[in-house]
């Protein structure tokens, strides 16, 4: 479900009531822990947290006039979404974050490639969130992608 906000904060206000406060809560974890050089801004009609322009001219690969994505969080229709690239293209980022949600979540991880799916929202660990957000420099993020993914 993308949404046509131009803002975060517009993208937050038009949730529905059940899903602002959760919502607000991991963004403000997420903007508390990412280093510098990340910035908040829509991306893919979500909220997104990216490498921009100014600290990584070249820009995403699959469309250089787009920043290089990182992260984003969004409200979709059945489940809250969290979409991290450092887990998905680095595997002992990976494993940190599969064992750490395990200790403080009872039940599956219900996770794709990059994403997390929230579904229970008193279950939502926003300390972990905030201390994956804080694991990767955007300089380190963009040393893992050019190896990862943009030569290929």
């Amino acid at each position: 479900m993308q949404s046509k906000a131009s803002t975060p904060e517009q993208y937050l206000a038009e949730l529905p009531e059940d899903r602002k406060e959760p919502m607000n809560k991991l963004r403000q974890v997420i903007t508390d822990n990412l280093p510098p050089d990340f910035t908040e801004c829509m991306n893919y009609g979500m909220l997104g947290y990216v490498v921009p322009h100014s600290v990584y001219p070249s820009g995403y690969h699959c469309d250089t006039k787009l920043p290089l994505p990182f992260m984003n969080l969004a409200s979709q229709k059945n489940f809250i979404a969290v979409y991290h690239m450092g887990i998905y293209a680095n595997p002992e980022l990976m494993e940190w974050f599969t064992t750490e949600y395990a200790k403080r979540v009872k039940g599956k991880l219900d996770m794709g490639k990059s994403c997390v799916r929230l579904k229970k929202m008193d279950q939502i660990p926003y300390d972990l969130f905030g201390e994956l957000a804080s694991k990767m420099t955007a300089q380190q993020w963009i040393d893992v992608y050019e190896a990862a993914f943009k030569n290929k």
